[in-house]
């Protein structure tokens, strides 16, 4: 059974740094794509950025290039998303997503604030 567990997440000022990892298990190998995702309140989900299992392919929204960054591990089907200058409208529920031969699989998603 595939699962995604979620970790990281919490409370900040703006300005401030925040780590956000996630974990698949149940893999039986081949290739994935796992990305985060992120949904304020009243919002629409949007996506925020995602790596290949391998990790040579990457992709960012524009509102946070050059803040964030994705990294991967394949040993571990693990990848973890680091936040830097964190502004309030980074305010979210950010969710871990993992591509896996044709299925979508969701985590339950960690409540990232920024304020003052």
């Amino acid at each position: 059974q595939v699962q995604v567990v979620e970790s990281g997440g919490g409370s900040v000022q703006p300005g401030g740094s925040l780590r956000l990892d996630c974990a698949a298990s149940g893999l039986t190998g081949g290739s994935y794509v796992m990305s985060w995702h992120r949904q304020g309140t009243g919002k629409e989900r949007e996506l925020v950025a995602a790596i290949t299992s391998a990790g040579h392919n990457t992709n960012y929204a524009d509102s946070v290039k050059g803040r964030f960054t994705i990294f991967g591990d394949k040993n571990k089907n693990a990848m973890w998303l680091q936040m830097n200058d964190l502004k309030p409208e980074d305010t979210a529920v950010y969710y871990c997503e993992l591509r896996y031969y044709g299925h979508s699989y969701w985590g339950q998603g960690t409540q990232v604030t920024v304020s003052t």
